[in-house]
C-alpha cells in the first residue's frame, strides 16, 4: 500500500460496509482492526468481473449475470463435477451425458460437445484445441477452492471474441494470500466414488510473497454401458421412457463395434455381440502450483501451472461415443496485474497418452495440441471517474497434430494464428444513467475479419435498482473437426446384396464390364467416413436484451431479463449430401455412359426403400475416386429465438434463504436447413424451473435442498436423434462444523434416483450419495 493517508473499505455479505482512514508510513507495517456491524444481507453488493472485464456491482452490470454462491460450490465439491454448480442458475442449460461429460449452454441450440459458452479460468480458455469444447474432468482445482464462478448470459464477442456466442462462464481462483493454511478433504460413496484433495498456501517476507499448492485424486464407476448388441440403446433407455409409446432411434449402424474399456465382446469381430466384464473406472489425478509476488503499488505478479491426467471418460460426439483411455492436460500461466493494466500469457496442452477410441468404428484417435496465448489490457478512468475505458489486444497460436487419425495428413500437424483488438467505453451521463459501448475485431488465417459491436444503456434510479437495454453481435467459428475432420463414422457397409440385386435386375447387362464385387470398388466393405468442410462460414448472432436487477427490500433480490436473437449460418451436424466437395456417387467407367444415370438412380432409390437414407444421400467418391459413404458439415438455417429469465433470492431470516428462477425459451425457424433429413432443433426445453432453500446455522449445522423441473423436448445432434423425457431432480446437501477446523458433510444428487438421459445418446444419470470430511489448519 503506498505511503500516506489511505482509506480501507471493508465489505462482507451480511454486514454494513465500513470505511476506515489509515496512515501508512514507508517501510512499516500497520495493522487495522475493524469491527463489522451486522445488517440484512445486501445481495446487490456482489461484485462481478466477467461482464465488462473490470469489477462492478452485479446490480449495475450491463448484461444478464448470475454468481454461484460459495456454499453451493463447497457442497458440490465432493462430486468433482464443476458444471453442476451452474446447473441451477437462471438461464443456464446444463445437460449431462456421463459422470464428467457435461454441456454448458445458455439461450438455446445446445449440442453434444457444446462450445457456445466460452469458459475461462483466470482468463485462460479451458477449451480443447481440436473440438473447442470442455473436458471438465481436467480441472486442476476442486470446486471448494475456486474463488468465484460467474455465468454471463448473452453474446459476449465484443470483449471476448470467438465462441462467446451465448455467454461466458468466468471462473476466478483466489490469490495465495487469500487462502493461507492447509486443507485436507476426503469424500466417497455410491458408484464406488473416492475423492481426496490436499491444499496448502502460505505467505513469506512480511506478506510480500505467496504460494499455493494442491493435489487431488478422483475415482468413480460410470453410468455408461456398452452398446455392442443390436437394440442395446433401446434397452438402456427403456428404464427412462415407455418405448412402446415413445420411439427411440438407435444410432447408425445400430450397435458399437467396441465395448467400454475393461470389457470384452463375445461373438464374431465386426458383428453384434454381448459385452461382458466390468468397465474400468474413471480416474483423474491432478495438481497445480501458484507463486505470487505482491508489489508496493497494488500490482501482483503470478506464475502458476498444473496438469490433470484423465482416464476412461466417455463423450458423446457427432460420430457416436468416444472413450478417452488416458489423456494428459498440462497448462501454465503468467500475469502481471496492476491497477491500470494487465499483461498475461498462458499455454494449454493436450496429449493423448493412450489412443481414445471411437466406439462405433473401433478407430483409434490421437491428439497432441497446444494453445499459446498472449494478451495485454489497459484500464483507465477519466473525467472524475465518469468515463471508464478498457482496451486490449491478444494473439493466439493453435498447434494441432492428430497423426492422421482425425484429419488428412495434408491438413494435419498444423499451426494457426488468431489476432484481436477490443475496447469498451463507459460514460456516466448522470449519476443515474450510464451508456456502454464496446467493439472487437478478430482475424485468423482460418476466417475473415470479424467485427463484434455492443451497445448498452443502464439506468439506475437508486443504487439498488437498475434497468438496461443492450444490443450486441457475436460469432462462433467452426472448430477443427468441422473444418478438417477425416475419421471413420462407423464400420464399413456391406453392399454385396445390393450389387447382387442390381445384377439380377434389368440393369444387369450394363454391369457386364464391372468385375464381380467391385461395383462399389469393394462392395463388401464400403467405408463410412466423417469429413470436414474447409469452406464453412462463421455463425453469427445478433441479440436485443432488456433487463432489470434490483433489491426492493434489503433481504430480497430480483432479476428479470428478456431477449430476442437472430442466429444465422448454422453449422449443421454431420449429415449426408450437404458438402459440395462430395457430390452424389457416379458409376464406374466400365458402365456405358447412356445407362449411368439409370444405375445411379436405382442405387439411391433401393437404399431409400430399405430405410438407409444416410447411405443413399451420402454415397459418393473420395478425392482418390474411391467409393464411400460420407457425412459432413454445411451452413444452413436462420432462426429467431426469444425468451425470459426470472430469478429472485430472499433471506427469510439471517440463516434461511430461498432462491427460485424460471426460464422460458421459444424459437421460430425462418429458413430451414437445406440438407435433406436435417431437422433444425434447439435441443433446449421450453420451460425450466429451479427452486432452492439453504440454511446456514450459527451452531455449525447447514443444509441445502435444490429442485429442478425441466420440460421434455426433442434432440437432434449427429447420429443421435430422439426425444428427451422431462425430469424432476432433487439434490440435498447437509453439513456440520464440528469445530473451527473440522467439517463433516454429505450430499445426494438426484436424491429420488429418477433415471433420465439428458442428451440423446448419453448415459442414464442416476442417484449418487457421497459423504466426506474436510479439515483445515
Amino acid at each position: 500500500v503506498p505511503a500516506g493517508a489511505q482509506i480501507v473499505v471493508v465489505r462482507w455479505l451480511g454486514y454494513r460496509p465500513r470505511e476506515v482512514p489509515v496512515s501508512i508510513v514507508a517501510d512499516q507495517t500497520v495493522t487495522v482492526d475493524v469491527a463489522m456491524e451486522s445488517q440484512p444481507v445486501s445481495l446487490a453488493e456482489i461484485v462481478v468481473e466477467g461482464v465488462s472485464r473490470t469489477p462492478e456491482r452485479v446490480v449495475e452490470a450491463p448484461a444478464a449475470v448470475a454468481v454461484v454462491s460459495p456454499e453451493v460450490a463447497r457442497d458440490l465439491s465432493s462430486t468433482g463435477q464443476a458444471p453442476k454448480a451452474v446447473a441451477n442458475l437462471p438461464g443456464a442449460d446444463v445437460t449431462q451425458s456421463g459422470v464428467n461429460d457435461f454441456n454448458v449452454n445458455a439461450r438455446g441450440f445446445n449440442s453434444t460437445l457444446n462450445r457456445r459458452v466460452l469458459v475461462l479460468q483466470d482468463g485462460r480458455d479451458l477449451a480443447l484445441a481440436f473440438l473447442g469444447s470442455q473436458e471438465w474432468s481436467a480441472l486442476t482445482l476442486p470446486l471448494e477452492d475456486i474463488g468465484r464462478i460467474e455465468m454471463v448470459r448473452g453474446p459476449g464477442s465484443a470483449l471476448y471474441g470467438a465462441n462467446a456466442f451465448s455467454g461466458v462462464l468466468n471462473i476466478t481462483t483466489p490469490a495465495a494470500r487469500e487462502v493461507v493454511g492447509t486443507k485436507l478433504s476426503l469424500a466417497g460413496g455410491e458408484l464406488s466414488t473416492f475423492k481426496g484433495d490436499l491444499a496448502h498456501a502460505g505467505v513469506t517476507s512480511d506478506g510480500r510473497f505467496g504460494y499455493r499448492l494442491n493435489a487431488g485424486y478422483y475415482r468413480s464407476d460410470s453410468w455408461s454401458r456398452s452398446r455392442t448388441n443390436l437394440g442395446d440403446l433401446r434397452r438402456e433407455y427403456a428404464e427412462a421412457v415407455d418405448t412402446s409409446e415413445t420411439p427411440v432411434n438407435a444410432p447408425t449402424p445400430g450397435f458399437e463395434l467396441v465395448p467400454l474399456a475393461g470389457q470384452t465382446k463375445s461373438g464374431t469381430p465386426g458383428l453384434p455381440g454381448a459385452a461382458t466384464g466390468d468397465p474400468d473406472p474413471l480416474q483423474n489425478v491432478y495438481g497445480s502450483g501458484r507463486f505470487d509476488y505482491y508489489a508496493d503499488n497494488g500490482a501482483a505478479f503470478t506464475v502458476e501451472g498444473g496438469a490433470a491426467r484423465t482416464e476412461n471418460e466417455v463423450f458423446v460426439t457427432g460420430i457416436g461415443r468416444v472413450q478417452v483411455n488416458k489423456a494428459l492436460r498440462p497448462w501454465a500461466r503468467a500475469t502481471w496485474a496492476a491497477p491500470q493494466y494487465n499483461i498475461m500469457a498462458w499455454w494449454s496442452g493436450r496429449n493423448t497418452l493412450d489412443p481414445q477410441v471411437a466406439l462405433a468404428s473401433g478407430a483409434p484417435l490421437e491428439e497432441t495440441s497446444h494453445i499459446v496465448h498472449g494478451e495485454v489490457q489497459f484500464n483507465e478512468r477519466f473525467a472524475q471517474d465518469r468515463l471508464k475505458l478498457v482496451v486490449g489486444a491478444s494473439a493466439r497460436t493453435y498447434l494441432v497434430d492428430t497423426e492422421g487419425t482425425l484429419m488428412r495428413l495434408a491438413d494435419d500437424d498444423r499451426s494457426d494464428e488468431y489476432y484481436s483488438g477490443y475496447a469498451q467505453l463507459e460514460y456516466e451521463i448522470t449519476p443515474q444513467v450510464r451508456i456502454v459501448g464496446a467493439a472487437r475485431i478478430d482475424e485468423s488465417n482460418l476466417y475473415d475479419l470479424e467485427f463484434s459491436p455492443k451497445g448498452a444503456i443502464v439506468i439506475s434510479p437508486t443504487p439498488d435498482h437498475s434497468f438496461r437495454v443492450t444490443i450486441n453481435r457475436a460469432f462462433q467459428t467452426p472448430n477443427y473437426s468441422e473444418f478438417f475432420l477425416n475419421a471413420p463414422a462407423g464400420p464399413p457397409a456391406d453392399f454385396s446384396l445390393l450389387e447382387a440385386g442390381l445384377r439380377a435386375s434389368p440393369l444387369g447387362p450394363v454391369l457386364a464390364g464391372v468385375p464381380q464385387g467391385e461395383l462399389f470398388d469393394n462392395s463388401a466393405a464400403v467405408p463410412v467416413r466423417a469429413r470436414g468442410n474447409a469452406d464453412l462460414e462463421v455463425e453469427h448472432v445478433t441479440s436485443l436484451e432488456v433487463g432489470y436487477k434490483g433489491q426492493p427490500d434489503p433481504r430480497l433480490f430480483i432479476a428479470v431479463d428478456g431477449y430476442w436473437s437472430r442466429l444465422t449460418n448454422f453449422v449443421t451436424d454431420l449429415l449426408p449430401g450437404i458438402n459440395p466437395a462430395f457430390p452424389a456417387w457416379t458409376s464406374p467407367e466400365q458402365v456405358p455412359e447412356q445407362f449411368r444415370d439409370a444405375l445411379e438412380g436405382a442405387v439411391r432409390q433401393t437404399l431409400l426403400d430399405f430405410g438407409q437414407p444416410i447411405a443413399a444421400l451420402g454415397l459418393t467418391r473420395l478425392e482418390n475416386g474411391q467409393t464411400a459413404i460420407v457425412v459432413s458439415y454445411g451452413n444452413a438455417g436462420q432462426v429467431d429465438e426469444y425468451g425470459v429469465e426470472f430469478s429472485f433470492g430472499v433471506w427469510a431470516t439471517r440463516e434461511l434463504r430461498f432462491d427460485a428462477n424460471y426460464t422460458l425459451f421459444e424459437f421460430d425457424v425462418d429458413e430451414a436447413s437445406v440438407a435433406q433429413g436435417d431437422e433444425l432443433l434447439p435441443n433446449t426445453p421450453k420451460h425450466r424451473v429451479n427452486l432452492a432453500v439453504g440454511y446456514q446455522g450459527r451452531q455449525g449445522f447447514d443444509f441445502r435442498v435444490a429442485a429442478q423441473f425441466v420440460d421434455g423436448y426433442d434432440w437432434a445432434a449427429g447420429v443421435f436423434q430422439g426425444p428427451i423425457p422431462s425430469r424432476q431432480v432433487i439434490d440435498l446437501s447437509v453439513g456440520y462444523q464440528i469445530n473451527p477446523y473440522v467439517r463433516i458433510h454429505a450430499l445426494a444428487t438426484n436424491l429420488l434416483d429418477q433415471e433420465r438421459y439428458q442428451i440423446f445418446g448419453g448415459s442414464l444419470v442416476g442417484r449418487r450419495i457421497l459423504g466426506g470430511i474436510t479439515a483445515t489448519y
